[in-house]
């Protein structure tokens, strides 16, 4: 039963990302935007609210110190899991595209969009766990100053992708999937949809989405106790695969259609918001957990992964202006490496 669950789960997401990358294109070239607000923006905190969602009901919601200690685990997840994995799937789907595609596994992206997204990321990260190891727990005050940045650097990096000049052409969209479903539209053929219809299409994919996620958590944890596998693995390392891959899908959507700013914007962007927005939250409401500690240095070590999985990823492209499917495949060697990490550390625990 558990197994058809996870199956369903993934048609689910699946079908939701498909409607989610069609619909957010069009909510997109409908209000004027750039490319990279659509990408970094819109997609990218669209499908970053599986995993978003964990930390936040675990902090606010559930109450308790283990309850602060699993949203902490949730939010330093998110960032290593879109730094790594993420990254591999996406260099591996462009790899593999890359006997179709005219320039192979270069991708053509705007670097400069992308290059911002990554010192945005290194800037609010950085604060953040810099917080973590320096600041003290009690007052908390200092840690609030944090959150406060935080939030007021990622404002001013959504204003910054807004005010971009817009660049999805009309020519690059397919029809909008619900384009049909409207009875009021325009009888001209060729005239696009309206904003309404649009954002039905992206509010309902992304409700696949998250019932998706939600399903495909909730069959893991069933598998992971029937194969008796580690609660601590469960919450480091299998569940956040499972909250990652509507940004998994969504990219390799994207790449398959050669639109790679999309594709890699939706991770960068979810790179960005991860490092800023649960991060406040759990600065603003459990600044005790938040504290790179003996007994959190695994969990707190994926931040150390995640900065260097970025910096050997897109460091060559700052050298060169050029980003290869190749390149994102390191990705996966930091995965794996901190994969044995966890589980050295949990046998000798």
């Amino acid at each position: 039963m558990d197994a058809i669950l996870l199956l369903v789960s993934l048609v689910v997401i699946l079908a939701g990302a498909a409607l989610f990358t069609n619909g957010i294109e069009w909510f997109g070239r409908t209000l004027g935007l750039a490319e990279g607000a659509v990408g970094s923006v819109l997609a990218a905190v669209g499908t970053a609210l599986p995993e978003t969602m964990i930390p936040v009901v675990a902090i606010l919601f559930a109450g308790g110190a283990a309850s602060d200690e699993v949203g902490v685990g949730a939010i330093l997840g998110a960032p290593f899991m879109l730094a790594t994995l993420a990254m591999f799937v996406t260099g591996l789907a462009v790899v593999v595209a890359g006997r179709r595609r005219p320039n192979g596994d270069v991708m053509v992206v705007d670097s400069a969009v992308l290059g911002a997204d990554m010192r945005t990321f290194a800037i609010s990260y950085g604060l953040a766990i810099g917080a973590a190891i320096v600041l003290p727990s009690d007052p908390a005050w200092p840690k609030i100053l944090v959150a406060v940045v935080l939030v007021a650097i990622y404002g001013w990096y959504v204003k910054r992708h807004f005010e971009a000049d817009p660049s999805i052409d009309l020519d690059d969209l397919g029809p909008l999937r619900f384009n049909r479903l409207d009875r009021g539209r325009p009888s001209d053929p060729d005239a696009p949809p309206r904003l309404r219809i649009v954002s039905f299409q992206v509010l309902f994919a992304l409700g696949l989405i998250v019932a998706g996620a939600v399903a495909f958590v909730d069959a893991v944890e069933h598998v992971s106790v029937s194969l008796g596998v580690s609660e601590v693995l469960l919450a480091l390392v299998i569940a956040p695969i499972a909250t990652e891959l509507p940004e998994k899908f969504n990219s390799i959507i994207w790449v398959r259609q050669g639109k790679d700013t999309l594709a890699m914007g939706n991770i960068t962007g979810a790179m960005v918001f991860q490092s800023a927005i649960p991060v406040s939250v759990a600065l603003l409401w459990a600044p005790a957990t938040w504290v790179a500690a003996p007994g959190s240095l695994l969990a707190f070590g994926s931040a150390g992964i995640a900065f260097l999985s970025s910096a050997a990823i897109f460091l060559p492209m700052a050298r060169n202006g050029r980003l290869r499917g190749r390149g994102l495949l390191l990705g996966g060697l930091f995965y794996l490496g901190y994969l044995a990490t966890v589980a050295v550390g949990i046998g000798l625990g």
